[in-house]
């Protein structure tokens, strides 16, 4: 018999669990397209019907639905191996994942909210799109809004800004994403609103930062990364269209585990920023939940 590649079935887990290629599309970060030729292909190479095709989306067979228990149990023995190969080396390492700024935050304060002897080592993963908790690809996401899937738990850990940032008020250009990175909200905004306007383009949030230090043009950055530079300045209000809420999500299984339960709790520490120096009378935005 043919073996089929372990990431199909990941992938078969995604469309099945999401009963369509679109949710899928957004866990996995293929195109539909894609998805739907894996689909098929698995099922010519698995011999079996495992999704009803419809208007309706994607709906596990009968037999589609015994492979998703299957695939479930794979995914948890693959859990299980990472944690046991972790704890051979010390604390186990917990993979969280997290946007640009939010992992060079996590990172700059990592004294704050972690010390050597606690129960679980970070991994950081940086990332701008979400990567899959279900897959075991990260322990802890760190997302833009709650999660709706029912196997995810979430942890609001309270609101991100954002504004327009320059070395001044005199700089009228803008700094905006490749065609090809246009992808996250700010982004997007960007080229909505001042798309005629850019200057300059990068596909690094870190490079769009260093052209508007350079004085190229203005660049939209959450405040808590954007105030800490002493080269910029906002040279805007608070962009509302673009305030978001922060949440801690895990997986509803790994949620009491040890060593995420106490990653969680400290993260949910380390991500309580408080307002900007720019506004000395308001009190903390963040809250813990």
């Amino acid at each position: 018999m043919q073996i089929t590649d372990w990431t199909d079935f990941g992938l078969f887990t995604a469309v099945a669990r999401n009963e369509s290629l679109a949710g899928a599309a957004r866990e996995t970060g293929l195109s539909q397209a894609t998805l739907s030729r894996r689909m098929t292909a698995l099922e010519q190479r698995m011999g079996r019907r495992l999704f009803v095709h419809g208007a309706s989306g994607y709906t596990p067979t009968t037999e589609g639905r015994a492979l998703l228990d299957r695939a479930k149990r794979m995914e948890a023995a693959a859990r299980d191996i990472a944690h046991w190969s972790a704890e051979q080396t010390g604390a186990p390492r917990v993979r969280i994942s997290a946007g640009t700024w939010t992992t060079d935050h996590l990172a700059r304060h990592l004294a704050d909210y972690w010390t050597p002897h606690a129960p679980w080592t970070p991994e950081f993963v940086s990332c701008n799109r979400d990567l899959d908790i279900e897959r075991r690809e990260v322990d802890i996401g760190v997302r833009n809004r709650r999660p709706t899937h029912p196997w995810l738990a979430g942890r609001r850990t309270g609101l991100v800004e954002h504004a327009a940032y320059a070395t001044s008020d005199h700089v009228t250009g803008w700094i905006g994403p490749s065609d090809d990175t246009a992808a996250l909200p700010s982004e997007a905004w960007t080229v909505a609103h001042h798309g005629a306007d850019m200057v300059a383009v990068s596909n690094e949030p870190q490079v769009r930062m260093a052209l508007a230090c350079s004085g190229a043009g203005r660049v939209v950055l959450p405040t808590f990364a954007g105030d800490r530079v002493p080269e910029l300045t906002r040279v805007s209000g608070i962009i509302d269209a673009l305030t978001a809420e922060e949440w801690l999500v895990c997986h509803q299984d790994t949620r009491h585990d040890p060593p995420i339960r106490a990653a969680l709790d400290a993260l949910a520490r380390g991500l309580t920023r408080p307002r900007p120096l720019q506004d000395p009378g308001q009190s903390p935005t963040l809250t813990v939940g």
